[in-house]
């Protein structure tokens, strides 16, 4: 028998060696793919939805991998309407209006829903999604991914897994996917010159007057600098503003209560403040509508936007600047300051000594709504990320392929919303003018989305489909950022993805007629109808 002191050494060593090897497999398991299908899509947004129960209709495994706790981007956040006050409704077909249709039939109206709660529109999505069986993976990002030539072989996520397919969908806001997997893109605007672009570019709003500067002479909080030192038409790097999607209550039953902000920052609302004086010196009111947009897109509620014709609102300019290329924990303190900003204003208005007496007590009345985000803290999921970065693909959608040279041979979806951009950003003109810019609201028409326009450059990747962040510049790409639109580019891009995976080819190689075939028999709207019209008329204008 071996020394007391021998034996011990032993057993250490076997033991060494037995931690060793299970290191060993457990990193050789963790390298290897634990999963494969025909087709993975990212996010869970009504895009990736769309694509998602597309691609397994046609009889593509399927996984949908959503970063948040929940599917349905914004409208499960907070943006309760398709927008087709804004659009033609005859575009509508396939995967979108089936999803309206039956959350009409969820809210007991006969035909679509184009209105409703966002708990509602979840109950959808998740029902169609079960049906189609596609399983969700909620909670997990997109940290790498793996190529072998132009070919994504797989992607390895935050939560440690890894995942295999054949073809893969990045149908998120901000095209994270995407450019990881080196894929060309862009942000911000182009310069009118670079696509021929009459609205493309810097554009100013006429001057309002308020003081601009504090004591010291330097520019207020929300003024990115001084008019004189941009030029009209000129690019840049910046995308339009971000809000939170609020709904809010003045129901007593319903109403919650408005938290305070985390860090409260009064000197944000210095222009608001400075705005308030010089209207009550002029003897105008203020009402709230003035600086909220309110919305009575579902029943007993108030859904909150970013209203674009007032002097500050809950678009926070230049907060947003950073977010598109940015890392995930830049990302979330941006959204976290975003919120910040956003409960100060209504904590601003509700309790500050500078805002008159009846515009305080129009804020009180409300708080935000118990029915929604229960399980948030009533606050969405979601931040409203209107555009990130956008794909330069094998086309570039620009705005007169939107207006003008409407038609296009490999058309997936038809289009028909009109150009909206919020603004960009804030500019002092003097110490006491300042102005807002980025603003584009142009006309809408009917037009043929491109299957160009959701594919990559060949060299670049071949098993990748980007109906997120399609390749579009900036101006063109206001048409296209709605979630019935994405919902619409979302459903073409899982056809199309099933049709690549199935045959084995590129997903730039697809026979075209035949997918725009399948998609006409799957009830998508992908050409001109006769005797219908091809330009929106607002109502506004109609009266």
């Amino acid at each position: 028998m071996l020394p007391a002191v021998n034996r011990l050494a032993l057993l250490r060593k076997i033991r060494a060696a037995l931690v060793l090897v299970a290191l060993l497999s457990f990193r050789a398991f963790a390298a290897a793919p634990a999963e494969s299908f025909d087709v993975v899509v990212y996010s869970g947004v009504p895009c990736g939805f769309a694509a998602a129960v597309a691609a397994a209709r046609d009889g593509a495994s399927v996984l949908l991998i959503e970063p948040t706790k929940h599917v349905g981007g914004l409208n499960t956040s907070g943006l309760n309407t398709a927008e087709t006050e804004h659009m033609l409704k005859w575009t509508f077909g396939g995967i979108a209006r089936e999803f309206y249709e039956r959350l009409g039939k969820r809210l007991g109206k006969d035909g679509p829903a184009y209105y409703f709660p966002s708990g509602e529109a979840e109950k959808v999505f998740t029902e169609m999604l079960a049906e189609a069986k596609v399983p969700v993976r909620f909670g997990a990002r997109v940290e790498k991914v793996t190529k072998d030539g132009a070919r994504i072989r797989s992607i390895s996520l935050s939560d440690g897994s890894t995942v295999a397919a054949k073809v893969f969908v990045d149908a998120g806001y901000e095209g994270d996917l995407m450019a990881r997997a080196g894929v060309g893109y862009s942000w911000g605007r182009e310069s009118r010159a670079e696509f021929g672009e009459s609205k493309a570019g810097i554009s100013f709003d006429p001057p309002r007057k308020a003081a601009t500067v504090d004591e010291q002479g330097k520019l207020l909080p929300g003024i990115s600098g001084w008019a004189r030192d941009f030029k009209e038409g000129d690019g840049d790097r910046k995308v339009m503003n971000y809000n939170w999607r609020l709904c809010l209550s003045n129901d007593p039953k319903t109403r919650a209560p408005i938290p305070p902000p985390a860090h409260y920052d009064r000197a944000r609302f210095r222009l608001l403040e400075n705005w308030l004086r010089e209207m009550s010196a002029a003897g105008k009111a203020v009402k709230l509508t003035d600086i909220l947009d309110l919305y009575n897109h579902a029943p007993g509620r108030k859904e909150v936007n970013n209203k674009q014709a007032a002097i500050i609102s809950i678009g926070h300019f230049g907060g947003q600047f950073d977010y598109p290329d940015a890392d995930y924990a830049t990302r979330e303190r941006i959204v976290a300051d975003h919120t910040d900003y956003t409960l100060g204003l209504l904590h601003f208005l509700a309790g500050d000594a500078s805002v008159p007496e009846k515009l305080r007590a129009e804020m009180q009345q409300w708080g935000l709504h118990k029915e929604e985000f229960a399980d948030n803290g009533n606050w969405p999921y979601q931040i409203y990320v209107r555009e990130a970065r956008r794909m330069r693909g094998a086309f570039v959608v620009r705005q007169q392929d939107v207006t003008e040279d409407r038609r296009k041979p490999d058309a997936i979806a038809v289009g028909s919303h009109f150009v909206d951009s919020h603004h960009v950003q804030r500019l002092a003109v003097s110490p006491t003018e300042f102005l807002n810019e980025g603003r584009i609201w142009l006309d809408g028409f009917a037009y043929q989305i491109p299957y160009r326009a959701l594919t990559p450059k060949p060299g670049e990747c071949a098993n990748l489909l980007v109906p997120g962040a399609a390749s579009y510049t900036h101006v063109a790409f206001c048409t296209y950022r709605l979630e019935s639109t994405w919902m619409m580019g979302g459903h073409a891009a899982g056809t199309a993805a099933a049709m690549a995976a199935r045959e084995g080819r590129a997903v730039q190689q697809l026979d075209i007629a035949a997918l725009q075939a399948r998609l006409r028999a799957q009830k998508q709207v992908i050409d001109f109808l006769p005797g219908q019209p091809e330009k929106f008329v607002h109502e506004q204008k109609k009266k």
